[in-house]
């Protein structure tokens, strides 16, 4: 992500992203095709999602137009945009995404403030890692 749009006494400005560190937004490409439907046709740079009157989707409009509705017909009351982030870094994580992979992804300045907030996610590589070991001896014993 190059600029993001904040909303500021209700203007939309492009601006930096916080802390201005770039994100770098891995995308599964089992969700590309879906996704290629809202960007079709569309000039690069424009809004994937606009408002009818074809600027930047705001917030509010996002939350209440469909997102707060969908959070709750899946049983998920209250969920926020920000606990989406939060739901992306726990998967990457389970998907077997290193620290330095998540930092990027989430725009932190370093790995140590993406263990501090996710430590507790990454418990489970020990038993990855000896598992892996396991397989380099095996392999090794067998050679």
């Amino acid at each position: 992500m190059q600029h993001t749009i904040v909303e500021v006494d209700g203007v939309q400005l492009d601006s930096q992203p916080k802390d201005y560190e770039a994100r770098s937004i891995p995308v599964p490409a089992s969700l590309l095709a879906e996704l290629k439907t809202h960007v079709d046709g569309k000039e690069t740079g424009a809004p994937a999602f606009a408002s009818a009157r074809g600027g930047w989707l705001r917030g509010r409009v996002f939350r209440h137009g469909w997102f707060d509705e969908a959070a709750e017909m899946i049983g998920q009351d209250g969920l926020t945009p920000h606990e989406m982030r939060h739901t992306a870094a726990s998967l990457a994580i389970s998907a077997g995404a290193n620290v330095k992979a998540v930092q990027r992804m989430l725009g932190h300045a370093s790995a140590a403030v993406t263990l501090g907030v996710y430590s507790d996610l990454f418990d489970s590589d020990l038993d990855t890692v000896s598992a892996a070991l396991d397989e380099q001896i095996i392999a090794g014993q067998r050679s």
